[in-house]
């Protein structure tokens, strides 16, 4: 399950500190770009029933992850139905909907 509080959607509020509110669709090269980055998503971490992301995968970014990897030019696509409206307080909507899929 994806999100903050594990419910499978990108809610936030005040104990989210990271604002995991950025519903991207992961790749191999974002995977790739967050393991370099100090968070690798990819690998099982079973001790946190955590099963490791795979292209393909939606998972519940934070919105300055999701910012680097933008400037960085290897941002996801991002499903913007599913991306919580406060991930604009740290994105500007042009931004996420050039990545719209």
């Amino acid at each position: 399950m994806t999100g903050f509080f594990r419910n499978g959607c990108c809610d936030t509020g005040p104990a989210d500190s990271g604002s995991h509110t950025v519903c991207a669709i992961m790749t191999q090269g974002f995977l790739a770009f967050s393991k370099a980055s100090g968070n690798d998503l990819s690998t099982p971490r079973p001790e946190y029933d955590f099963p490791g992301l795979l292209p393909g995968d939606r998972w519940c970014l934070c919105a300055l992850r999701w910012q680097e990897a933008f400037e960085a030019g290897i941002a996801p696509q991002v499903d913007l139905e599913c991306t919580h409206e406060s991930a604009l307080e740290f994105i500007r909507l042009e931004d996420l909907s050039q990545y719209s899929a």
